[in-house]
């Protein structure tokens, strides 16, 4: 993991973020760093409210900070133009949303190639859609329709939706939350699956279960990331506080 010390999949340094001005402002995110290299999967931890969904959105470029840097595979986030960020997104960023955002009016299959059909979409996205349908056992039920579907198959077509652009970062938001225990716990072997197949993945959540699957686990409390509680190898990327 020395060449992922390097250059780790993310990296985020000095990450502020503020709601509201004067008496009414909020700090949400104050000093956030936090590496993660390639083949780990980190779980951030917290109480409702605390920041976590918020954290994820800097780091996918899906929400501006107020202060200091992301990059994902060395390529910035922060001071991105819209246009830079539309490509990041595109070929290096995964995300996976608490509430799926399956498209109701188009059935499994159609979801997951849906990013595979927009301009720019890297070479043999259709393709690789396809398998990670078949992949995730999902052939017999990619014709229907979300409604049709089971809370853990609308979750395995949301994974396959972000993993079609084969991206090197996976971000997931509450990927358990909305699911009973049993397909909870295949959709947290799916996320140590995907890291394990040499991607970053960030997972917050504030259920202990999500936990298990991690190499590491970071509580954000107060606006920071507190002390990490190691469960993988010493040698993986670590965050500060």
């Amino acid at each position: 993991m020395g060449s992922s010390r390097l250059m780790p999949v993310l990296c985020a340094r000095g990450l502020r973020k503020v709601y509201g001005v004067g008496r009414a402002a909020r700090v949400v995110l104050d000093s956030v760093d936090i590496e993660v290299a390639a083949g780990e999967l980190v779980a951030v931890v917290g109480r409702s409210g605390c920041g976590k969904s918020t954290l994820l959105h800097l780091l996918g470029g899906l929400d501006r900070a107020d202060g200091g840097i992301v990059e994902v595979a060395g390529r910035p986030v922060t001071g991105a133009s819209e246009r830079e960020l539309s490509a990041l997104r595109r070929e290096a960023i995964g995300f996976v949303f608490q509430f799926f955002h399956l498209l109701p009016e188009l059935d499994g299959e159609a979801n997951v190639l849906l990013p595979a059909r927009l301009p720019g979409a890297p070479p043999g996205s259709v393709v690789r859609g396809r398998a990670l349908i078949e992949r995730l056992g999902l052939a017999d039920v990619a014709a229907l329709a979300p409604h049709q579907l089971s809370g853990g198959e609308q979750q395995r077509f949301a994974l396959a939706r972000a993993l079609v652009g084969d991206p090197v970062l996976l971000l997931a938001d509450e990927p358990i939350g909305n699911l009973d225990a049993s397909s909870g716990a295949g959709v947290l072997d799916l996320l140590r699956a995907i890291a394990d197949d040499g991607r970053g993945v960030v997972m917050v959540s504030h259920q202990p279960e999500a936990t298990a699957r991690a190499d590491r686990v970071l509580e954000l409390a107060d606006g920071r990331l507190q002390a990490a509680r190691r469960t993988g190898p010493p040698d993986v990327a670590h965050a500060s506080r």
